[in-house]
């Protein structure tokens, strides 16, 4: 679970990573996985690709010699190259998009990660001394920034301006995304329903 940044030194921290729970931020987003399978999956080694717990039913899935349900789309990719260490294994995503409930505010592809403009609570104040939350949150928003993770993990540089070619490279994949999945209000072709958020 990322940090409850909102319960300071009782909710954890995400730093260096920018924000922390509740926001489309690597703080809010980034959590380790931990897998173990003595003679399946090797000891010690770190994957940095990108994966979510929407990967463990289609790779259990093929793990268990069977296949994912056919009358549904199922989100999930198989990350059983990823697990097991194969050489060369990629993220299976092409692009990975954030949303917010019901709101896409970001997309990642590759090396790059593009948010859109939208508005997010951010927390104000210094240290928050007590487990309940004592500070306060402030609106906050964001533009059309463009970040390199890889080389910048707390989204501090927008380098939007020097790469124009990316920026319209991943608006074209959020409104792929918009299309298929829908955005706030926007009702995507093919909606999946997230339940009560």
């Amino acid at each position: 679970m990322p940090p409850h940044v909102s319960k300071d030194d009782h909710g954890g921290s995400a730093r260096p990573l920018r924000e922390g729970k509740g926001t489309t931020f690597e703080g809010g987003q980034r959590e380790p996985g931990i897998f173990r399978w003595p003679g399946k999956i090797a000891a010690g080694k770190i994957c940095r690709e990108i994966a979510t717990t929407m990967d463990i039913l289609p790779t259990i899935a093929r793990l268990a010699g069977t296949r994912v349900p056919s009358d549904r789309i199922i989100d999930g990719k198989d990350i059983w190259p990823l697990l097991s260490g194969q050489p060369g294994a990629r993220s299976p995503y092409e692009a990975f998009f954030y949303y917010q409930g019901r709101n896409l505010q970001a997309v990642r592809s590759g090396k790059w990660k593009l948010h859109v403009p939208h508005s997010y609570q951010s927390i104000k104040g210094a240290r928050l001394a007590t487990p309940t939350f004592a500070g306060e949150y402030s609106p906050a928003q964001i533009g059309l920034e463009l970040f390199d993770p890889q080389n910048d993990v707390g989204e501090t540089k927008n380098v939007a301006a020097e790469h124009p070619d990316i920026v319209k490279r991943l608006e074209a994949l959020i409104e792929e995304a918009r299309e298929d999945l829908g955005d706030g209000e926007r009702k995507g072709k093919n909606v999946r329903d997230p339940g009560g958020l």
